[in-house]
């Protein structure tokens, strides 16, 4: 399970296993199947359950998910095969493709998935306030409504993208997943208008980069000391500690 502020997501990996059906087999490569839900107490002020397979937002970043993982696995290892990835939002706060995303990369990396980096996530967004220009990483819930110029309610508001909200010509919202070690974008979805330009644009894609960078710093200690964990298990000498309550 992965927490970004207030944003939780649990991502659970199944395979490599065998393919359903026999059309859906590749015979050079494994195909991954991702799949993204919400809790029906996901989303603050909304109880509704929402379904994956026709919920737009949830297929949209299913989509967005798998084509983000689908640069870094490396797939041709497992070919006539199939990988599941099913990623539960457990709380939304905004942000919650970008958590699902390195919730996924840690959860590949447990299962023994090979990967060719790590692919992680983070946003950056640019907009006026009080007169000040600001460039904030890592956007919640209310910074995305400010920085898409939306209202509260609707798909965007999850996290997925800022477009189609009303916002103004010169706010941006960008979330961008990275593979930092190979200096490689993999994601980076605006849906503002950029008044600014190019120039504006790469700014805030700057700033995303930098804060992915941070994300990895995190995640590789989290990794080196899962692996630790194992590795003194395996040894017997691995301690139970138990959280006082």
């Amino acid at each position: 399970m992965v927490t970004m502020g207030l944003t939780q997501v649990l991502c659970t990996v199944r395979g490599p296993c065998e393919v359903g059906r026999r059309n859906e087999e590749l015979p050079d490569r494994a195909t991954l199947e991702v799949t993204m839900r919400t809790a029906p107490f996901a989303p603050p002020g909304d109880r509704r359950s929402t379904n994956p397979t026709s919920d737009r937002r949830l297929i949209e970043q299913s989509h967005l998910l798998q084509k983000a993982m689908s640069a870094s696995i490396l797939l041709h290892l497992y070919p006539k095969s199939k990988i599941s990835v099913t990623v539960m939002v457990l709380a939304d706060d905004g942000g919650r493709l970008e958590a699902a995303i390195n919730a996924c990369t840690l959860a590949l990396i447990d299962a023994g998935i090979p990967l060719k980096d790590m692919v992680c996530a983070c946003s950056a967004g640019r907009w006026n306030a009080g007169g000040s220009d600001k460039i904030v990483v890592d956007l919640n819930r209310r910074e995305i409504q400010a920085a898409t110029g939306s209202s509260g309610g609707g798909g965007n508001n999850n996290g997925g993208g800022g477009g189609g909200g009303g916002g103004t010509s010169d706010t941006i919202y960008l979330p961008v997943a990275t593979m930092p070690q190979r200096g490689t974008v993999v994601l980076s979805q605006c849906e503002s208008r950029l008044s600014g330009g190019a120039e504006a644009f790469g700014e805030v894609l700057e700033c995303a980069r930098v804060g992915c960078e941070m994300v990895m710093e995190v995640m590789a200690a989290a990794v080196r000391e899962r692996g630790a964990g194992l590795w003194k298990a395996k040894e017997g000498k691995a301690q139970i500690v138990l959280d006082d309550w």
